[in-house]
């Protein structure tokens, strides 16, 4: 039986899932996370043989842990499908001769300046971009890149401490805004439709993608409170405007020298149908797409995942059945929820594709938008059609609204 080293088995929440299907296909699981054991959710405690409750920030202690581990089993395999320390899961693979990333094969996916490097050699259309850790170093990179501009950290995840800036007067007001950001990148803003190319590979090969659009860009959704963010997974990737993107998707791969497991990639269409790359992590995508493509496909990409990692291959091949789309919602008003409206009418009128409904009770607290991109709630629709799903999706954008105070 094969052994894996998952690190944080329980954190975020979607890490629970995959650590369950590691198990359901056969693994022998260890973790190795700083959540108590008591509080490792349930899929993740019932899955794993033992667990070692330990800072991840304290390479030491982690490594001591594992060595200690050593005098009662012998692991395979490391896995880590949490950004922060992807890095650190390579460094652990060197020292014990394991398979799977090394250092120099991870740093490009944490490292936006290295990663956009890689690309540009290999003849990949990346925005214009420079890395800096100093103010004047953003003021040159802003001046030869020229405006709209993006800046955001050199080796940050999501939008957070992600800012467009149009001109020189907001860059200065900008820029104490990232006093707390070691080092940014600096590139061209790229205008256009945003959409990732996120796959499931084994040994080089893609064994499963997803195209999902963004609507509006992410940025767009960090700026303004009252958006309400929509994500929706397609159903037919063999359109003519996604063929630039998912070319170019595989390029990236094969640029990075990516072997194994979950890659979530952002692109751009320009309105001249160009696919301008964005950024790729080689891990899962957050804010719950995994489970969207779960109800896109009728499948489990969890337990593909896990397949794909444990035995170089899908056991079962798995398809786009549906266009999906998530809809998040953010309450208006401070404090309690005190009521949701529209709901029942939109439950009436698309009954059954509405697959979920996920929002706060009334009296439960309101979360920090700017935190969680699941905000106040989520909720999933599907259907074969497009224009349906996108039909449904704004109007669960402006029809369903839910009130604090």
């Amino acid at each position: 039986m094969t052994t894996v080293v998952m690190l944080s088995p329980g954190f975020p929440a979607e890490m629970a899932y995959f650590t369950r299907a590691l198990a359901s296909v056969g693994a022998r699981v260890i973790g190795i996370g700083d959540q108590p054991p008591s509080e490792l959710p349930a899929p993740a405690r019932d899955a794993l043989d033992h667990y070692e409750h330990v800072s991840l920030a304290d390479e030491g202690a982690v490594f001591a842990a594992l060595h200690g581990l050593t005098r009662h089993v012998r692991f395979d395999q490391v896995e880590c499908l949490w950004e922060p320390y992807m890095i650190l899961a390579a460094r652990i693979r060197e020292t014990f001769g394991l398979p799977g990333m090394t250092v120099e094969q991870t740093v490009p996916f944490r490292d936006k300046e290295r990663m956009k490097q890689v690309l540009d050699a290999a003849g990949i259309r990346t925005p214009r971009h420079a890395s800096t850790t100093t103010v004047a170093g953003v003021w040159e990179a802003a001046e030869r890149i020229g405006y709209p501009i993006i800046i955001k950290p050199i080796s940050g995840a999501g939008s957070a401490d992600t800012y467009r800036i149009d001109s020189s007067s907001q860059l200065t007001e900008t820029l104490p805004l990232l006093r707390h950001v070691p080092e940014v990148s600096v590139e061209e803003f790229v205008d256009g439709e945003e959409f990732t190319f996120d796959t499931v590979c084994a040994n080089g090969k893609i064994l499963f993608e997803n195209v999902m659009w963004y609507r509006p860009r992410p940025l767009q959704m960090k700026m303004h409170e009252w958006v309400s963010p929509v994500s929706i997974a397609l159903r037919d990737l063999s359109v003519p405007d996604l063929q630039p993107g998912r070319e170019m998707g595989a390029q990236v791969l094969a640029a990075l020298g990516f072997q194994t497991g979950f890659t979530h990639m952002e692109w751009y269409r320009t309105a001249s149908g160009e696919a301008v790359f964005g950024e790729i992590a080689a891990r899962p995508p957050g804010a719950r797409v995994v489970d969207l493509m779960n109800y896109s496909t009728d499948g489990d990409l969890y337990v593909g995942w896990a397949e794909a990692v444990l035995h170089g291959q899908l056991r079962t091949p798995l398809h786009q059945r549906y266009n999906a789309g998530t809809i998040f919602k953010r309450a208006q008003g401070a404090g309690r929820i005190t009521h949701i409206e529209g709901l029942h009418a939109l439950q009436a009128d698309y009954g059954d594709d509405i697959v979920l409904v996920d929002l706060l009770p009334v009296g439960a607290q309101r979360r920090d938008w700017r935190a969680l991109l699941i905000s106040d709630g989520w909720v999933v629709v599907r259907h074969h059609e497009l224009q349906r799903v996108i039909e449904m999706t704004e109007r669960f954008a402006t029809d369903l609204q839910l009130y604090a105070g």
